[in-house]
């Protein structure tokens, strides 16, 4: 069973060849996508030398800093086209654990999406300011009561697909990004019936770099999920009539 790990840069020459040297040991049936956003720092040059050196690592090239959301679409879409069964998100920075990934392999063995959660068993987060931790978790609070989707970690980024999950979405469609872009993927499986578990993970603050959050990233989820929602209900209630 053949997995591709999406790992999409901006600046993080600091960290992508040992975050792609540390996924790589994992297992062997893993392969890793780098999707960067023309870095100027040169963090797509990185890339390119470890793609020559290692057949398992590739390369997307865009000529622009487009959005985690768009990035993760171009990934989806090369995975699918090359017949991986197995999808993986996942940050460049090592606030996700390559370690996880052994057992994101032990969980998809049963479901259709594994979503590494920081607010399963309390909250599993290291080096966040009080003031960051706050705004992420009454974030998914928010997103869960307005979605109706039972998980707990609606807007967290390491996670693996089943490929028959994205091949039922229409990824042309999905125009999100950051926090928004997860709530929407998840939400988007949920609705579809798949089998979605939540494995709990500690989610480790950046060890180099800069967050690239911002408040367009915030508003942007905010407004979404009132969409979500109110699209699902216009959708019933035209079936409804329709009958």
């Amino acid at each position: 069973m053949e997995a591709l790990v999406i790992i999409p840069t901006y600046n993080e020459k600091e960290n992508a060849e040992k975050i792609v040297s540390e996924v790589l040991r994992v297992d062997e049936r893993i392969d890793v996508l780098i999707v960067d956003d023309n870095s100027p720092d040169g963090t797509g040059e990185v890339a390119d030398e470890m793609s020559k050196a290692n057949s398992r690592v590739r390369v997307i090239h865009r000529e622009a800093k487009l959005g985690l959301g768009s990035a993760y679409v171009a990934g989806f879409k090369y995975a699918l086209a090359q017949g991986y069964e197995l999808i993986f998100e996942m940050d460049a920075d090592f606030s996700h654990d390559p370690g996880d990934l052994k057992r994101f392999l032990e969980e998809i063995e049963g479901c259709d999406l594994v979503i590494g959660s920081r607010y399963t068993n309390g909250v599993s987060v290291i080096n966040w300011p009080m003031s960051r931790l706050l705004l992420s978790y009454f974030a998914n609070v928010y997103a869960k009561m307005v979605t109706g989707a039972p998980l707990n970690d609606l807007t967290g980024g390491y996670k693996c697909f089943r490929r028959r999950v994205l091949e039922s979405i229409d990824l042309d469609e999905i125009a999100s990004d950051g926090y928004a872009f997860q709530i929407e993927m998840n939400y988007k499986a949920y609705k579809r019936g798949f089998d979605i578990r939540e494995m709990p993970i500690i989610f480790v603050e950046r060890r180099s770099g800069s967050s690239k959050m911002s408040k367009r990233i915030i508003w942007e989820a905010f407004f979404l999920v009132w969409r979500l929602r109110l699209g699902s209900l216009f959708r019933q209630l035209t079936r409804t009539e329709g009958k």
